[in-house]
């Protein structure tokens, strides 16, 4: 079987290439990296390291790159004759990889009509989806038309986390152990793709938020609450009592929204919970604040990590999301001047003030409750 994969990153070998891996996939790595690109194409395999209590490495095969700034017709005619489809780039830089798609099935069309399945592995809800309309912007009413016919693009939940690295191998790579592939099944077309580690399921949108309000939710207390304390990595962080406590206290929130919205076993989710946790306190696979923290404004936006689960903690419960808004409190006051975003928001605030910007930035009408919450959670740390 053959894969096609964009992106030789971090994520994309350390995740997502392992798993085709062992599912006896053929992997061809799309990248712009001509280093890496150049690496996969010498030694066709590379390794990866899985950080538990004991380290364990892992040897990746049959695997190449093509260059899509070079070479972007091979990698259309890779696109043209593989099996399936995945990437993992960054939701910014699905657009950018969408004509390629939309040539790649351009040629499929002529050559190989056969169905396809293209899944973007991406930290975001609908990846395949918004990659979907980025692609038909590409094709003909009539190649559309074939499209819907043969071409599915199934939304997936993604989690591992990959540190920032060490090594001075421009191919390994150390993940944690612990992941999760969840792919929407009732999407497929054509056969099911075997790969081993997805778990394919028929309403998708349970699990999003779960990890959304879970994994993403929770990472940013030791994050931000962590750069507040001045702590440099999510491990140090986690020593700390008082973050421990406000990560217990958001996640309780977070996993009441989850359980009434979903209907999670309240025991098996309480036991997700403590299962992230741990994950955060891995002191192998330990990430600097700054990395965990960068994109302040995507992560303050009406439907994602933070904003989304208070309102909806204050619509089915009636009860101030206390824990939330103190970490709300501490993204507002997130300084970091090599973040772009960090800068953005804080010159905001500077011009127009907390209030203004927090109305501004997650998209809450004035009089929305939440705002005096978080407002009081504000002062309450400027004063500390």
């Amino acid at each position: 079987m053959k894969a096609v994969h964009f992106g030789a990153g971090n994520i994309g070998r350390g995740f997502i290439g392992a798993l085709l891996y062992e599912s006896d996939y053929e992997t061809v790595f799309l990248d712009v990296n001509g280093a890496v690109v150049d690496a996969l194409n010498e030694r066709n395999s590379y390794e990866v390291t899985l950080m538990g209590s004991e380290q364990q490495t892992i040897r990746v095969g049959k695997v190449h790159g093509i260059n899509t700034l070079s070479h972007p017709a091979e990698g259309a005619e890779a696109i043209a004759q593989t099996d399936l489809v995945t990437a993992a780039v960054g939701p910014k830089v699905l657009p950018m990889i969408s004509s390629l798609i939309a040539e790649g099935l351009r040629a499929r069309f002529k050559k190989n009509p056969e169905p396809l399945n293209i899944i973007a592995c991406e930290n975001m809800i609908n990846a395949s989806s918004l990659l979907k309309e980025h692609v038909y912007t590409h094709l003909s009413e009539e190649e559309r038309e074939m499209a819907d016919r043969l071409i599915a693009f199934p939304n997936a939940a993604v989690d591992r986390i990959v540190p920032d690295q060490t090594s001075d191998d421009v191919l390994a790579v150390a993940v944690e152990p612990y992941y999760e592939w969840v792919v929407e099944k009732p999407a497929i077309k054509g056969a099911v793709p075997a790969v081993e580690g997805i778990t394919y399921v028929d309403d998708l949108s349970a699990f999003i938020e779960r990890k959304l309000f879970t994994v993403n939710t929770g990472h940013t207390v030791p994050a931000y609450f962590g750069r507040y304390k001045g702590f440099q990595t999510i491990y140090d962080a986690m020593q700390d009592e008082e973050i421990e406590e406000l990560l217990r206290g958001a996640l309780g929130e977070t996993g009441e929204v989850i359980i009434q919205e979903h209907g999670f076993d309240r025991a098996e989710h309480e036991a997700y919970i403590q299962k992230i946790i741990g994950r955060f306190q891995n002191p192998n696979i330990s990430d600097h604040v700054t990395r965990v923290g960068r994109g302040p404004l995507r992560k303050l936006g009406k439907n994602d990590r933070l904003i989304r689960p208070a309102s909806l903690y204050w619509q089915l419960t009636g009860k101030e999301p206390i824990h939330l808004a103190t970490v709300i409190a501490a993204v507002l006051l997130y300084v970091n001047d090599e973040d772009p975003e960090a800068k953005q928001l804080q010159e905001m605030i500077a011009a127009e003030g907390f209030e203004k910007t927090l109305q501004k930035v997650a998209e809450l009408e004035a009089d929305n409750p939440l705002i005096p919450i978080i407002l009081k959670r504000v002062d309450e740390l400027r004063r500390k």
